[in-house]
């Protein structure tokens, strides 16, 4: 997809993966509605897009909430006329401990935002996408989606239900002119944890592999110009990948001790 004068919705702009794809879109000359919770986040990606001010606007949004989200799409439109992207990057994590101490309604919040927050957006826009010659949809999934990790199982289901989602979403718009890309990061070096309101784990002195969010957006940005059906981030993920559909039951015991070891 040529991303030239395209125009871009991208959730979780205020910060992180959200913040750099929206970067890397500006870049490459789309006009791009940036979305997210986080005002001062929103304002900071504003200043550092500041060659580029008069091809953004940002969006302080509420995507779990369906009613802010077709607000959203009427103010989009309203400002750049159509839609020909939606990066749906925004997403949360609950805090490091087992399902059985996890609250009803910490579960909860994180499926309204990493599930049914991207099935909002998906809805409102998937419509403005399909009267486009060509329009691009990213979803985000996550590593916790191919393979579980012990104390966020209830992020990895989320993440799991958005794979399926925007999988499912891929195999219906075959033949269509919306070419359907879902993303699965590894570790990447943002500060999900803090924006989650909930604290990091305690690695014990390990050294963590991760990811810059800088190196993530430019992986992304290249998936949806290239309009990939999945994009893995980072080499924890590609390995990852690799040993679980080699042997999916290993994989999976190999993990869970490394997690174990640091709950």
């Amino acid at each position: 997809m040529e991303l030239g004068g395209k125009v871009f919705v991208v959730t979780g702009g205020g910060n992180g993966m959200g913040r750099q794809v929206a970067l890397g879109l500006l870049a490459r000359g789309a006009r791009v509605a940036a979305v997210d919770l986080d005002e001062k986040g929103l304002a900071e990606t504003a200043r550092l897009s500041a060659a580029a001010p008069d091809r953004l606007t940002v969006h302080t949004t509420n995507i779990a909430d369906r009613e802010a989200v077709q607000a959203l799409a009427d103010d989009v439109v309203g400002t750049h006329e159509h839609v020909d992207g939606v990066a749906n990057i925004a997403g949360i994590i609950h805090r490091f401990a087992r399902f059985s101490e996890l609250t009803v309604e910490e579960a909860e919040r994180i499926m309204d935002v990493n599930f049914w927050g991207t099935v909002h957006m998906c809805r409102t826009f998937l419509p403005l996408l399909k009267e486009r010659p060509t329009a691009s949809l990213v979803n985000m999934s996550s590593l916790a989606a191919l393979i579980p990790f012990a104390s966020q199982t209830i992020y990895g289901a989320s993440k799991g239900a958005v794979k399926q989602f925007s999988e499912g979403l891929h195999a219906e718009l075959l033949g269509t002119g919306v070419t359907v890309t879902t993303i699965f990061p590894g570790n990447i070096s943002t500060n999900l944890t803090g924006n989650s309101g909930v604290k990091m784990i305690d690695a014990g002195g390990r050294k963590v592999r991760s990811t810059t969010p800088e190196e993530a957006g430019r992986t992304i940005v290249a998936g949806i110009e290239k309009g990939s059906f999945r994009v893995l981030v980072g080499s924890d993920a590609r390995l990852l990948d690799r040993l679980v559909r080699l042997n999916a039951r290993w994989a999976t015991r190999l993990i869970a001790r490394q997690m174990n070891s640091v709950l």
